[in-house]
């Protein structure tokens, strides 16, 4: 029996260690089915989860479903989208109509939405198949994936450390062959930190590249969504579904996601860049300037006209405290004011700060440090 169950490990291991590109293309060419697909990465959480509570809420029944639908489809010639059969993962802080969404929060153990954010309509709308809910901190407000709910996700290389936060739930998945694509938002490096934690690729697109809705402040330019994958390939192809414009969001960009869907390959031949080791003056691990020093070769080695370059970011850290606080006070202040006792200390605390914000403070928030008008 244990030879069987290794053996199966094994099968399942070798399927999803593939690239979600190369997923694709075994799908479209029958070399592996959707069914198929999903049972090894159901396999591989059903092995890896218990041990790093990356995956909250399973959909197993429902993507099982949604499989024998995209094979039956693949039998036939057809195709539901460039992610069609392929299994991805959303985080608990982004809304799925029909599926378990708490956002992290003992207020909403137990809240079910009646519709999808946009995000996980265009991975549907592509094909893609839900498996389940990533684990994420309370109203995904931190740099650890830890709530009262469902605990912590642990890092896959070390359980005893953290997975990052705020899409460290997302990370983990991924890392673990759980899943090959996972959306995941950022504020202030919620897709980027877990991925540098986890060994993963988490790109912030620019404000309105990923629409984001439903969203408490359409106009913000802070909190986006964006994607998740183990490799820049797969982060493209995800990033050529849910990007292109909305008219739900306001800040949208009009550029058509089918640009992220070409071939990668580039000359970098004169490319500039700029070089900083701290971002003028910003506090950077030594450790990871170390890492990024022994890797400056690389770009040189392209062909690229490496120059070093220190921005000045003064006033940087206070201005994203201030606009941190005023957004939380904004979507999260009903909360508050209803069930104080139900939020974390980190986000009473944001809450608190936004309430305190004067129209000044928020201004010079905002306003560049050498503003032409005085």
């Amino acid at each position: 029996m244990a030879s069987t169950h290794s053996t199966m490990a094994t099968a399942a291991l070798e399927i999803c260690s593939l690239t979600a590109t190369e997923m694709a293309s075994g799908l479209r060419a029958r070399h592996v089915s959707a069914v198929e697909l999903l049972e090894a990465h159901l396999a591989m959480i059903d092995l890896i989860n218990p041990r790093v509570n990356a995956i909250v809420t399973l959909a197993a029944e429902q993507a099982a479903v949604h499989a024998r639908l995209a094979d039956a489809r693949l039998s036939r010639g057809q195709s539901g989208g460039p992610l069609d059969g392929l299994p991805v993962a959303h985080k608990d802080y982004t809304p799925t109509a029909g599926l378990r969404t708490t956002f992290g929060s003992p207020i909403f153990a137990d809240f079910v939405p009646d519709q999808d954010a946009l995000v996980v309509e265009r991975l549907k709308g592509a094909g893609a198949i839900t498996v389940g809910k990533t684990n994420t901190p309370e109203f995904a407000a931190g740099s650890q994936t830890y709530n009262e709910v469902f605990g912590a996700t642990r890092n896959p290389y070390d359980p005893a450390k953290t997975s990052g936060g705020s899409s460290g739930g997302a990370a983990a998945a991924l890392a673990c062959r759980m899943v090959p694509l996972a959306d995941g938002t950022d504020m202030g490096g919620s897709l980027r930190n877990p991925a540098s934690f986890c060994n993963v690729v988490g790109l912030r697109p620019s404000p309105g590249r990923v629409p984001s809705w439903p969203a408490s402040s359409a106009w913000s330019p802070f909190s986006v969504d964006g994607p998740m994958a183990r490799t820049v390939e797969d982060v493209a192809l995800m990033l050529s579904v849910i990007a292109g414009e909305d008219d739900r969001s306001p800040i949208s960009i009009t550029e058509p996601a089918t640009r992220f869907a070409g071939p990668l390959q580039r000359r970098f031949a004169g490319v500039r860049v700029a070089w900083s080791r701290d971002l003028g003056g910003l506090p950077v691990d030594p450790e990871v300037t170390h890492v990024l020093d022994a890797h400056r070769e690389v770009f040189t080695s392209m062909g690229c006209v490496v120059e070093d370059a220190e921005p000045d970011f003064t006033g940087a850290d206070e201005a994203f405290r201030a606009w941190r606080a005023w957004q939380f006070e904004l979507s999260l202040g009903q909360h508050y004011d209803r069930h104080p006792d139900q939020l974390g200390e980190w986000v009473r605390w944001n809450i608190e700060q936004g309430r305190q914000l004067t129209g000044p403070e928020l201004g010079a928030a905002e306003r560049p440090r050498t503003a032409i008008y005085h």
